[in-house]
């Protein structure tokens, strides 16, 4: 009887020990009843740090942070340097954005365990969150060491040398990377966005070339083609961008690609579209304005010009293309008050001036065509020889017509 009692009370205690039901309820990844197992034994005993550091973990895998973080500072409280409590806190700052506070701990981690892949891969991202790159580059190749095919590791190499502008160097371990997982694919590209931050838009475009499925690497590929003067090679990326995705940005590469390769008649279809679908676009309506110039509908660029302005009243740009539009229609007043706009806007060039000048002599004001004309050959100083060749043909003309009155 006595063994019967002795081992009922044994299942008992065994019952209501809170650390041993924290066990089990993490295994079954209960994390609440977990945490709340824990917490008992923590009350029950402070100087537990096994029990310390089993809530931490709970709260952890609950999302709760800063829970989490200052569990396993207790935990470092009561066991200095305990290896497992430093990576937690390492990766539980890290993923926090508290990456300066994370170093320490997952720098004794590694040290600990130099073997151990986790807390170097865990180090290496620290380093490179702090701005450490050469240190995050080193660290990441003895990740490498650790396992040459971890493809969070090529990358990460990838990015600490391309962040010390090292890019050719870069982009085999983001080839690699992405060689071991394709998820790592779109690392590319942002590997072509450095290269054209870099001026290297060669490099760019030959990693955009290796997209053809994406849209946004496509349309990209065929703007730095335009950009590099080979409209040719763009116009079939971007009219496959335009076919698949319409956008006022991907229509407007591709009216400019049109341009570029004497292509009107295809031009202005392209930009009609693109306005009719974004008619707020702005860029959009002065490249529209611009090719109506260019083909010589100067009434048509007009409006869209003065459009322009009536939204954008700041714009030097539209009242400068405005105050062209209007002398070719010979609307010589509109003309000269969209040139007022640009000298209100501190915006007048010597150029403005040799236009008004012609303005006011078309206009027949030939006092003030003299002025204008002077203060354009003043400004000028022989950078515009053929104006000035005019200028100074006009002066005397109208100097004689000012002396008969």
């Amino acid at each position: 009887m006595w063994s019967l009692a002795t081992a009922f009370l044994l299942l008992f205690v065994q019952a209501a020990d809170p650390a041993a039901e924290g066990m089990k309820a993490l295994e079954a990844r209960k994390y609440d009843l977990a945490a709340q197992s824990f917490a008992k034994a923590v009350e029950a005993d402070p100087k537990d740090y096994s029990a310390q550091f089993n809530l931490a973990l709970a709260w952890s895998m609950l999302g709760k942070p800063a829970e989490a973080v200052a569990g396993y500072k207790k935990v470092l409280e009561l066991k200095p340097g305990l290896y497992e409590a430093e990576l937690n806190l390492g990766i539980v700052l890290l993923g926090q954005k508290q990456a300066a506070e994370a170093l320490p701990h997952l720098d004794a981690a590694a040290q600990a365990k130099p073997k151990e892949f986790r807390p170097r891969v865990y180090l290496s991202k620290a380093l490179l969150d702090t701005g450490d790159f050469a240190g995050a580059e080193q660290s990441y190749k003895t990740v490498l060491e650790l396992d040459p095919k971890s493809a969070a590791a090529e990358l990460g190499l990838a990015e600490a040398t391309a962040r010390q502008d090292r890019l050719s160097d870069a982009e085999p371990h983001y080839r690699r990377a992405a060689e071991l997982d394709a998820k790592y694919n779109d690392a590319l590209l942002a590997l072509a966005g450095l290269y054209e931050k870099a001026g290297r838009k060669s490099d760019a475009i030959a990693i955009y070339q290796g997209f053809p499925e994406d849209i946004g690497a496509r349309e990209r590929l065929g703007q730095l083609l335009v950009e590099s003067g080979r409209a040719g090679e763009a116009i079939p990326h971007l009219e496959w961008a335009v076919r698949q995705s319409p956008s006022s940005a991907n229509r407007l590469a591709l009216a400019q690609a049109y341009r570029q390769n004497k292509e009107p008649d295809k031009e202005l279809p392209v930009l009609e579209q693109a306005l009719q679908s974004a008619p707020g676009d702005l860029d959009l309506r002065m490249a529209y304005g611009r090719e109506l110039r260019d083909q010589r509908r100067y009434a048509e660029a007009a409006q869209q010009f003065a459009r322009v302005t009536q939204a954008k009243p700041e714009s030097v740009e539209a009242w400068n293309e405005l105050s062209g539009m209007l002398v070719s229609l010979e609307n010589y007043p509109l003309a000269l008050a969209a040139l007022d706009r640009v000298k209100a806007l501190g915006a007048e060039t010597v150029g403005h001036y040799y236009l008004r000048a012609i303005i006011l002599d078309r206009m027949k004001d030939t006092k003030g065509a003299l002025a204008s004309y002077q203060k354009f050959l003043a400004a000028s100083g022989g950078k515009h020889p053929e104006e000035e060749f005019k200028a100074r043909h006009r002066i005397p003309v109208l100097e004689r017509e000012l002396n008969k009155r």
